[in-house]
């Protein structure tokens, strides 16, 4: 209080930021096309049929992606939200290893998520698996979004 009353440093009130309040500042550009590209992706494989070349094959490659690279990235990035590491942290992962752990937890969710809908009513099917890893994507997605302003807050306004 000394400091502030000499005008070295200036106390103000932390800010009650709301996932809402964050969202109207803009979404990241990670999230924005993780959300687009698993949308484009469950939109490809309900309405292009199997036999209308040459359009099926990119119904082939975004369904490669949503399949084994997609549902690793969100885990990982909801795992270890920050980008770029300090120079004296080893609790941050490099680019490379993004991609690697995204594409090995994406070829170990996919059949867990399989298994689980196998027990279930609806099956393994193309619209069941579909669905339930754009919503294993966009739940993973939606959980790195909060801790990664978790973390900008708490860097932002230290306790």
């Amino acid at each position: 209080m000394e400091l502030q009353g000499n005008g070295q440093i200036r106390l103000t009130e932390r800010s009650a930021a709301t996932s809402f309040t964050y969202l109207k500042a803009g979404l990241p550009t990670w999230y924005s096309a993780t959300v687009a590209l698993a949308a484009i992706t469950a939109v490809c494989v309900f309405t292009v049929p199997d036999n209308l070349y040459p359009w099926v094959y990119s119904r082939y490659v975004l369904g490669a992606i949503f399949v084994l690279w997609l549902p690793g990235y969100t885990f990982i990035r909801a795992l270890f939200p920050k980008e770029k590491p300090f120079a004296a942290d080893d609790k941050n992962l490099d680019t490379v290893t993004r991609i690697a752990l995204s594409i090995g937890l994406s070829l170990a969710l996919v059949p867990i998520v399989g298994l689980l809908l196998n027990y279930s009513p609806w099956g393994i099917r193309l619209a069941p698996i579909t669905l339930s890893l754009l919503a294993l994507t966009l739940i993973m997605a939606t959980a790195a979004l909060v801790r990664e302003r978790n973390l900008k807050t708490s860097q932002t306004h230290p306790s």
